[in-house]
């Protein structure tokens, strides 16, 4: 009779270092306090962990220290599992497309639902949150890339998208001289054309940060096709919203960057 032990063997051997509760109680008929029992033991072993709803990693050996694989390797089945499209992007698709300065420590993922993080063992999940319209806009095949494990692959922002995604949740990104570290390593790569139609997609204020950003770290090109984004703007606003002057009018003091129409409430500094 097989047991979850030698089930979970035979996943590992096919490459699926997962299984869903339904399928895999349903394959050994057993009983709900027999599965309890024998997930359990897989548990205390190191040899399971949970998820979400039912989804289930299988640890090998060398996942053990971490207390889970890398997210990259998991992470669309996952997502299969719940029914929902996603892309990862911000500092791990940073680093994946080459911007050495960012050691991600934590993995996040733009979905077009509400969903609580996850941690599991050392790994650190974040699901962060866009509207759905603007959702559907952008996760195009053509916008995206592949991250490549011997899992499999994961959905990824492509360079272009990964720098809007950057520059809109910047606050997620390691702030204003994360997004600027990231425009100085990526920028360069980012095809002008397609920067443009995808910046279509995202706030103004956002592309006019990442246009000030680009030209500042001497992107021109990119820049450039960025420029009628900060033409239609009527009004100023903060380079860093985070940061908000303490006493009304203050910002009237700061610098400003009249053709991208911002207010450079911030030093922007980058490792050269």
């Amino acid at each position: 009779m097989e047991t979850l032990e030698s089930y979970l063997e035979d996943r590992l051997a096919q490459g699926r270092a997962y299984f869903v509760r339904e399928e895999a109680q349903a394959r050994l008929g057993l009983s709900s306090s027999a599965w309890d029992t024998a997930l359990a033991r897989q548990v205390r072993k190191a040899r399971a962990v949970s998820l979400k709803h039912g989804f289930y990693l299988i640890l090998r050996p060398e996942d053990r220290s971490l207390g889970a694989p890398d997210p990259v390797r998991w992470i669309d089945t996952l997502m299969q599992h719940l029914q929902l499209d996603y892309r990862v992007s911000l500092l791990r698709a940073a680093a994946f497309h080459g911007s050495s300065h960012q050691a991600a420590m934590v993995f996040q993922v733009i979905v077009p639902r509400q969903i609580r993080g996850l941690e599991v063992g050392r790994q650190r999940l974040e699901f962060v949150y866009q509207n759905p319209e603007t959702f559907d806009g952008v996760n195009r095949p053509d916008w995206l890339d592949s991250i490549k494990s011997d899992a499999g692959f994961a959905k990824a922002a492509g360079i272009e998208l990964t720098l809007l995604d950057c520059a809109r949740y910047f606050h997620k990104a390691a702030g204003i001289n994360g997004l600027a570290q990231i425009v100085k390593d990526l920028g360069g790569k980012a095809s002008p054309r397609k920067l443009a139609e995808i910046a279509a997609q995202y706030e103004n204020s956002s592309v006019r940060r990442l246009g000030y950003l680009l030209e500042r770290m001497r992107h021109m090109q990119q820049a450039e096709k960025l420029r009628p984004f900060a033409r239609q703007a009527k009004t100023a606003v903060l380079l860093d919203p985070s940061v908000k002057p303490l006493v009304a009018g203050w910002s009237d003091a700061y610098e400003r960057a009249p053709q991208w129409r911002l207010i450079l409430n911030e030093t922007v500094e980058a490792d050269f």
